[in-house]
Protein backbone atom coordinates (compact mmCIF):
# COMPACT_ATOMS: atom_id res chain seq x y z
CA UNK A 1 0.00 0.00 0.00
CA UNK A 2 1.45 3.36 -1.05
CA UNK A 3 1.21 6.11 1.51
CA UNK A 4 2.21 9.78 1.64
CA UNK A 5 1.52 12.63 4.03
CA UNK A 6 -1.75 13.73 2.45
CA UNK A 7 -3.61 10.60 1.41
CA UNK A 8 -3.52 6.86 1.15
CA UNK A 9 -3.79 5.10 -2.19
CA UNK A 10 -5.06 1.54 -2.25
CA UNK A 11 -3.54 -0.44 -5.13
CA UNK A 12 -6.13 -2.06 -7.37
CA UNK A 13 -5.89 -5.18 -9.51
CA UNK A 14 -8.31 -7.88 -10.66
CA UNK A 15 -8.38 -11.61 -11.32
CA UNK A 16 -9.75 -13.01 -14.58
CA UNK A 17 -10.16 -16.46 -16.11
CA UNK A 18 -11.13 -17.93 -19.49
CA UNK A 19 -14.39 -19.78 -18.94
CA UNK A 20 -17.41 -21.25 -20.70
CA UNK A 21 -15.16 -23.62 -22.64
CA UNK A 22 -17.25 -26.76 -22.30
CA UNK A 23 -19.06 -27.99 -25.42
CA UNK A 24 -22.16 -30.15 -25.38
CA UNK A 25 -21.50 -33.23 -23.25
CA UNK A 26 -17.76 -32.41 -23.11
CA UNK A 27 -16.84 -30.60 -19.90
CA UNK A 28 -13.83 -28.38 -19.33
CA UNK A 29 -12.66 -26.36 -16.36
CA UNK A 30 -14.09 -25.59 -12.96
CA UNK A 31 -16.21 -22.61 -13.87
CA UNK A 32 -18.65 -22.58 -10.97
CA UNK A 33 -15.87 -22.63 -8.37
CA UNK A 34 -13.81 -19.99 -10.17
CA UNK A 35 -16.80 -17.69 -10.58
CA UNK A 36 -17.00 -17.47 -6.80
CA UNK A 37 -13.42 -16.14 -6.67
CA UNK A 38 -12.51 -14.10 -9.76
CA UNK A 39 -13.57 -10.58 -10.77
CA UNK A 40 -13.86 -10.89 -14.57
CA UNK A 41 -14.82 -13.84 -16.79
CA UNK A 42 -13.75 -14.19 -20.42
CA UNK A 43 -16.47 -16.37 -21.92
CA UNK A 44 -15.96 -18.46 -25.07
CA UNK A 45 -18.22 -17.47 -27.95
CA UNK A 46 -18.52 -20.76 -29.82
CA UNK A 47 -15.64 -20.52 -32.29
CA UNK A 48 -13.03 -22.38 -30.20
CA UNK A 49 -15.27 -23.74 -27.44
CA UNK A 50 -18.62 -23.14 -25.83
CA UNK A 51 -22.11 -23.47 -27.21
CA UNK A 52 -25.30 -21.43 -26.70
CA UNK A 53 -26.36 -23.25 -23.53
CA UNK A 54 -22.87 -23.17 -22.03
CA UNK A 55 -22.66 -19.45 -22.83
CA UNK A 56 -26.03 -18.75 -21.23
CA UNK A 57 -25.34 -20.78 -18.08
CA UNK A 58 -21.88 -19.21 -17.65
CA UNK A 59 -23.38 -15.72 -17.97
CA UNK A 60 -26.05 -16.59 -15.41
CA UNK A 61 -23.47 -17.85 -12.92
CA UNK A 62 -21.21 -14.84 -13.51
CA UNK A 63 -24.11 -12.45 -12.95
CA UNK A 64 -25.13 -14.26 -9.75
CA UNK A 65 -21.59 -13.82 -8.42
CA UNK A 66 -21.23 -10.16 -9.54
CA UNK A 67 -18.43 -11.10 -11.93
CA UNK A 68 -17.83 -8.85 -14.95
CA UNK A 69 -18.60 -10.54 -18.27
CA UNK A 70 -16.27 -10.44 -21.25
CA UNK A 71 -16.33 -11.92 -24.74
CA UNK A 72 -13.49 -14.33 -25.58
CA UNK A 73 -13.41 -14.53 -29.41
CA UNK A 74 -11.00 -16.70 -31.36
CA UNK A 75 -10.13 -17.93 -34.80
CA UNK A 76 -12.80 -20.33 -36.16
CA UNK A 77 -10.96 -23.41 -34.86
CA UNK A 78 -13.23 -25.64 -32.80
CA UNK A 79 -11.16 -28.76 -33.45
CA UNK A 80 -7.91 -27.07 -32.42
CA UNK A 81 -9.39 -25.21 -29.43
CA UNK A 82 -8.33 -21.96 -31.07
CA UNK A 83 -4.65 -22.67 -30.46
CA UNK A 84 -3.63 -23.16 -34.10
CA UNK A 85 -2.21 -20.21 -36.03
CA UNK A 86 -4.45 -19.19 -38.90
CA UNK A 87 -4.26 -16.65 -41.72
CA UNK A 88 -7.52 -14.89 -42.55
CA UNK A 89 -8.37 -11.91 -44.73
CA UNK A 90 -8.67 -8.84 -42.48
CA UNK A 91 -12.33 -8.17 -43.35
CA UNK A 92 -13.24 -11.83 -42.75
CA UNK A 93 -11.51 -11.89 -39.36
CA UNK A 94 -13.00 -8.54 -38.34
CA UNK A 95 -16.49 -9.85 -39.16
CA UNK A 96 -15.83 -13.09 -37.26
CA UNK A 97 -14.81 -11.16 -34.14
CA UNK A 98 -17.85 -8.87 -34.33
CA UNK A 99 -20.08 -11.94 -34.78
CA UNK A 100 -18.70 -13.56 -31.63
CA UNK A 101 -18.96 -10.45 -29.47
CA UNK A 102 -22.52 -9.92 -30.68
CA UNK A 103 -23.48 -13.51 -29.85
CA UNK A 104 -22.28 -13.22 -26.27
CA UNK A 105 -23.69 -9.72 -25.86
CA UNK A 106 -27.10 -10.87 -27.10
CA UNK A 107 -27.09 -13.74 -24.64
CA UNK A 108 -26.02 -11.41 -21.84
CA UNK A 109 -28.83 -8.96 -22.62
CA UNK A 110 -31.35 -11.80 -22.48
CA UNK A 111 -30.14 -12.44 -18.92
CA UNK A 112 -30.23 -8.78 -17.88
CA UNK A 113 -26.43 -8.53 -18.00
CA UNK A 114 -23.92 -6.80 -20.25
CA UNK A 115 -20.57 -7.45 -21.83
CA UNK A 116 -17.89 -5.25 -20.26
CA UNK A 117 -14.73 -6.31 -22.06
CA UNK A 118 -13.17 -8.39 -24.83
CA UNK A 119 -10.14 -10.66 -24.61
CA UNK A 120 -8.92 -12.54 -27.67
CA UNK A 121 -8.29 -16.26 -27.21
CA UNK A 122 -5.33 -18.52 -27.86
CA UNK A 123 -3.53 -18.16 -31.18
CA UNK A 124 -5.46 -15.02 -32.08
CA UNK A 125 -4.33 -13.35 -28.84
CA UNK A 126 -0.73 -14.54 -29.18
CA UNK A 127 -0.43 -13.55 -32.85
CA UNK A 128 -2.07 -10.14 -32.35
CA UNK A 129 0.22 -9.50 -29.40
CA UNK A 130 3.20 -9.65 -31.78
CA UNK A 131 1.72 -8.55 -35.14
CA UNK A 132 0.58 -4.92 -35.24
CA UNK A 133 -1.45 -5.29 -38.45
CA UNK A 134 -3.39 -8.20 -36.96
CA UNK A 135 -3.78 -6.30 -33.69
CA UNK A 136 -5.37 -3.43 -35.62
CA UNK A 137 -7.97 -5.83 -37.05
CA UNK A 138 -8.91 -7.01 -33.54
CA UNK A 139 -9.07 -3.46 -32.20
CA UNK A 140 -11.17 -2.27 -35.16
CA UNK A 141 -13.66 -5.09 -34.68
CA UNK A 142 -14.14 -4.27 -31.00
CA UNK A 143 -14.47 -0.55 -31.72
CA UNK A 144 -16.93 -1.19 -34.55
CA UNK A 145 -19.19 -3.20 -32.27
CA UNK A 146 -18.98 -0.96 -29.19
CA UNK A 147 -16.20 1.58 -28.57
CA UNK A 148 -17.00 1.61 -24.85
CA UNK A 149 -15.81 -1.99 -24.42
CA UNK A 150 -12.55 -2.57 -22.56
CA UNK A 151 -9.82 -4.46 -24.42
CA UNK A 152 -8.09 -6.89 -22.07
CA UNK A 153 -4.76 -7.57 -23.74
CA UNK A 154 -1.28 -8.85 -22.89
CA UNK A 155 0.82 -6.17 -21.22
CA UNK A 156 3.40 -4.48 -23.47
CA UNK A 157 1.89 -6.05 -26.59
CA UNK A 158 1.11 -4.76 -30.06
CA UNK A 159 -2.52 -5.50 -29.23
CA UNK A 160 -2.41 -3.03 -26.35
CA UNK A 161 -0.82 -0.47 -28.64
CA UNK A 162 -3.44 -0.96 -31.36
CA UNK A 163 -6.28 -0.77 -28.84
CA UNK A 164 -5.07 2.53 -27.43
CA UNK A 165 -4.56 3.99 -30.90
CA UNK A 166 -8.10 2.90 -31.82
CA UNK A 167 -9.39 4.82 -28.79
CA UNK A 168 -10.36 1.81 -26.70
CA UNK A 169 -9.84 1.60 -22.96
CA UNK A 170 -7.09 -0.99 -22.54
CA UNK A 171 -6.48 -3.17 -19.49
CA UNK A 172 -2.98 -4.64 -19.34
CA UNK A 173 -2.96 -8.33 -18.41
CA UNK A 174 -0.31 -10.51 -16.78
CA UNK A 175 -0.46 -14.29 -16.37
CA UNK A 176 -0.16 -15.97 -13.00
CA UNK A 177 0.91 -19.30 -14.45
CA UNK A 178 3.01 -18.44 -17.52
CA UNK A 179 6.67 -17.53 -17.93
CA UNK A 180 7.79 -14.55 -20.02
CA UNK A 181 10.47 -14.03 -22.66
CA UNK A 182 12.83 -11.03 -22.71
CA UNK A 183 10.46 -9.07 -24.99
CA UNK A 184 7.40 -9.62 -22.79
CA UNK A 185 5.90 -12.39 -24.93
CA UNK A 186 4.87 -15.66 -23.34
CA UNK A 187 7.30 -18.55 -23.37
CA UNK A 188 5.91 -21.04 -25.89
CA UNK A 189 3.99 -23.93 -24.36
CA UNK A 190 6.29 -26.23 -26.36
CA UNK A 191 9.31 -25.08 -24.31
CA UNK A 192 10.31 -26.33 -20.84
CA UNK A 193 9.35 -23.95 -18.06
CA UNK A 194 6.56 -22.27 -20.01
CA UNK A 195 4.01 -23.08 -17.31
CA UNK A 196 4.33 -22.15 -13.64
CA UNK A 197 2.90 -25.00 -11.61
CA UNK A 198 1.28 -24.77 -8.20
CA UNK A 199 -0.61 -22.07 -6.33
CA UNK A 200 2.35 -20.97 -4.20
CA UNK A 201 4.67 -20.60 -7.21
CA UNK A 202 2.02 -18.62 -9.10
CA UNK A 203 1.49 -16.33 -6.10
CA UNK A 204 5.23 -15.69 -5.81
CA UNK A 205 5.36 -14.89 -9.55
CA UNK A 206 2.43 -12.46 -9.30
CA UNK A 207 3.79 -10.72 -6.20
CA UNK A 208 7.18 -10.21 -7.85
CA UNK A 209 5.51 -8.59 -10.85
CA UNK A 210 3.23 -6.32 -8.83
CA UNK A 211 5.98 -5.27 -6.45
CA UNK A 212 8.47 -4.58 -9.25
CA UNK A 213 5.93 -2.74 -11.40
CA UNK A 214 6.16 -4.90 -14.48
CA UNK A 215 6.47 -8.28 -16.12
CA UNK A 216 9.45 -10.39 -15.12
CA UNK A 217 11.17 -12.50 -17.76
CA UNK A 218 12.44 -16.01 -17.12
CA UNK A 219 15.94 -14.53 -16.77
CA UNK A 220 14.76 -12.03 -14.13
CA UNK A 221 14.56 -8.89 -16.29
CA UNK A 222 11.85 -6.41 -15.23
CA UNK A 223 9.74 -5.02 -18.09
CA UNK A 224 7.95 -1.97 -16.67
CA UNK A 225 4.19 -1.79 -17.27
CA UNK A 226 0.94 -1.25 -15.41
CA UNK A 227 -0.82 -4.51 -14.56
CA UNK A 228 -4.60 -4.20 -14.32
CA UNK A 229 -5.68 -7.84 -14.26
CA UNK A 230 -4.11 -11.22 -13.51
CA UNK A 231 -5.20 -14.23 -15.57
CA UNK A 232 -5.56 -17.66 -14.00
CA UNK A 233 -6.07 -20.36 -16.64
CA UNK A 234 -9.34 -22.02 -15.76
CA UNK A 235 -8.47 -25.37 -17.35
CA UNK A 236 -5.46 -26.14 -15.13
CA UNK A 237 -5.58 -28.57 -12.19
CA UNK A 238 -4.39 -25.83 -9.83
CA UNK A 239 -6.79 -23.17 -11.11
CA UNK A 240 -9.18 -22.94 -8.17
CA UNK A 241 -6.49 -23.19 -5.50
CA UNK A 242 -4.36 -20.63 -7.34
CA UNK A 243 -7.22 -18.17 -7.77
CA UNK A 244 -8.26 -18.49 -4.13
CA UNK A 245 -4.72 -18.05 -2.84
CA UNK A 246 -4.16 -15.03 -5.07
CA UNK A 247 -7.42 -13.42 -3.96
CA UNK A 248 -6.83 -13.98 -0.25
CA UNK A 249 -3.12 -13.07 -0.31
CA UNK A 250 -3.54 -9.91 -2.39
CA UNK A 251 -6.34 -8.70 -0.16
CA UNK A 252 -4.18 -9.37 2.87
CA UNK A 253 -1.42 -7.30 1.21
CA UNK A 254 -3.81 -4.35 0.92
CA UNK A 255 -4.93 -4.69 -2.68
CA UNK A 256 -8.49 -3.95 -3.76
CA UNK A 257 -9.70 -6.57 -6.25
CA UNK A 258 -12.10 -5.30 -8.92
CA UNK A 259 -13.54 -6.31 -12.27
CA UNK A 260 -12.87 -4.45 -15.51
CA UNK A 261 -16.05 -2.35 -15.55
Amino acid sequence: MATNSTHTETPTVGLNADLGESFGAWKMGMDEALLQIIDSANIACGFHAGDPLVMRNTIRTAKANNVDIGAHPSFPDLQGFGRRNMVMAPDELEAAIIYQIAALDGMAKAEGARVVHVKAHGALNNMAAADYALAQVVARAIHAYDPSLVLLSPALSQLSRAGKEQGLRVAEEAFADRAYEEDGSLVSRSKPGAMIHGAEASLAHVKRMLESGGLISASGKVLSTPIHSICVHGDGPDAVNTARLLRDSLRAEGYTLKGLA
